[in-house]
């Protein structure tokens, strides 16, 4: 009898991932994670956040990370799932000064991950979140601003167009939501509890991450 090793997905990026700001579900990554572990047909998920990762950041590390997870028999991970891009949009050292990778920059580093990823395995993208422009200066001198994190996020979902990578839009759908702010920590910048909820709830729905898990 054949037995099917499940697939194993990492999630690779910023404090989104590591679940900063959710002390009762571990964040969205960290709710995934418990549901899956219930499913002998869900796959393995390795949350690899690390706070302040920017895409830089990222790109240097995901294929080591990549590669030190193949668990099962040599099989390295079929799928990786990117969270990245709010830490560039932050300026740094007064409201007006120059973000921590320039738009130009940040959509050239991102096609080119994109396209060094998805020649190894799978790869998805999900988007922003906002931000509370009140509780700015985070750290006393990173500016972030909701005009920036749209601008960005609307960068990450044209790189995945033109590399046909399926992306989850989140900026908007949780910035047209009234209370929007109930779901930001009072640092400004980090999901609460509640928001990691919502973003858990948009990914366990997303059609692209369900169609990987099938196929």
């Amino acid at each position: 009898m054949t037995i099917k090793k499940p697939k194993q997905l990492i999630v690779i990026g910023d404090s989104s991932v590591y679940g900063w700001g959710d002390n009762e579900g571990g964040g969205w990554c960290g709710r995934l994670r418990r549901q899956w572990m219930n499913s002998e047909d869900k796959p393995i998920l390795y949350p690899l956040g690390i706070r302040g990762d920017g895409l830089e950041n990222v790109a240097k590390r995901w294929r080591r990370e990549w590669q030190c997870r193949g668990e099962l028999r040599r099989n390295l991970p079929s799928g990786i799932l990117l969270a990245v891009g709010i830490n560039d949009t932050a300026r740094v050292g007064r409201i007006d000064g120059r973000p921590q990778l320039s738009t130009d920059a940040f959509k050239y580093g991102l096609e080119g991950l994109l396209k060094t990823i998805k020649k190894e395995t799978a790869v998805m993208v999900i988007g922003l979140t906002p931000v509370n422009e009140k509780s700015m200066p985070f750290a006393n001198c990173l500016w972030y601003s909701n005009k920036a994190c749209s601008t960005y996020e609307r960068l990450i979902e044209e790189s995945c167009l033109e590399n046909d990578i399926p992306f989850l839009p989140t900026y908007q759908e949780m910035k047209n939501n009234p209370s929007w702010n109930n779901l930001i920590s009072n640092d400004g910048i980090h999901l609460n509890s509640i928001g990691h909820h919502w973003i858990y709830k948009k990914v366990v729905q997303w059609k692209s991450l369900n169609s990987w898990i099938d196929s």
